[in-house]
């Protein structure tokens, strides 16, 4: 006799956690994911499908394979891993789970997703980033992003800000830094610019930005402008205590 598993009927879909990494398409006009684990070679929009990763007919999820997408259920669980070496530049997602689904211990293994919420973790420095830049790797056809902050990511190509991922990646996704704050329609894009004297903060006029998004900007130029002073004292007390400068 075959075993069943139980079925459930949800009144609204569950909501589950997982890592992925940051892309943008070769062209720059969509934003997506891609997994770090078993199906990593293939990139995902915000509302996706999965199949069978070695080519089976099936659908995903089979009961007799590991195929689909997977997430936990614990939000803590998730955050755990971008603690490895290999997953620090990895963004945590906040997933529905639609279609049909197996329930595991820690977790679903389901047929299809849709990414609600993006944080980013901090810049490779430590500091709070806000932008996605160029993370060296990438797939056909992609290009992996990686968590940056306005000083490091100047100059380099392609950049987008925080907004402008959620844009290109569409759906009504949000996507937020560290403790979660929303970016902004009218936040930083490294694209825009950056002058040779200093920060640019592109779309902010005339933008119908609200009051949150001026003072997340003003609080970002202070960390940094804080950051600055910090290195001209250090060097300051360098040049005191050193040899006579010609």
């Amino acid at each position: 006799m075959r075993m069943r598993l139980p079925a459930e009927r949800p009144a609204e879909p569950p909501t589950g956690y997982k890592i992925a990494q940051p892309m943008l398409s070769q062209d720059g006009t969509r934003a997506g994911f891609t997994g770090v684990s078993l199906g990593g070679a293939l990139p995902y929009g915000v509302l996706a499908e999965a199949s069978c990763v070695y080519g089976l007919r099936h659908r995903a999820p089979h009961r007799r394979c590991d195929c689909g997408f997977h997430c936990v259920h614990d939000r803590a669980a998730a955050e755990a891993l971008l603690c490895t070496a290999e997953h620090r530049t990895a963004v945590l997602l906040e997933v529905s789970v639609l279609g049909a689904y197996i329930r595991f211990e820690r977790g679903f293994r389901y047929a299809r997703q849709r990414v609600r919420v993006v944080t980013v973790g901090a810049c490779a420095c430590g500091a709070l980033a806000d932008a996605l830049t160029e993370a060296g790797w990438g797939r056909p056809g992609w290009r992996g992003l990686v968590p940056c902050c306005r000083g490091c990511g100047r100059g380099r190509r392609p950049a987008l800000s925080l907004a402008g991922f959620a844009r290109l990646a569409g759906g009504g996704v949000r996507v937020g830094a560290g403790a979660g704050a929303v970016a902004g329609a009218g936040a930083w894009d490294m694209a825009g610019g950056v002058g040779a004297g200093g920060v640019a903060l592109a779309g902010l006029e005339g933008a119908g930005v609200g009051v949150s998004e001026l003072v997340a900007e003003a609080a970002l130029l202070q960390a940094r402008l804080d950051w600055f002073q910090a290195q001209l004292a250090r060097l300051g007390e360098r040049g005191d205590g050193g040899a006579p400068q010609g």
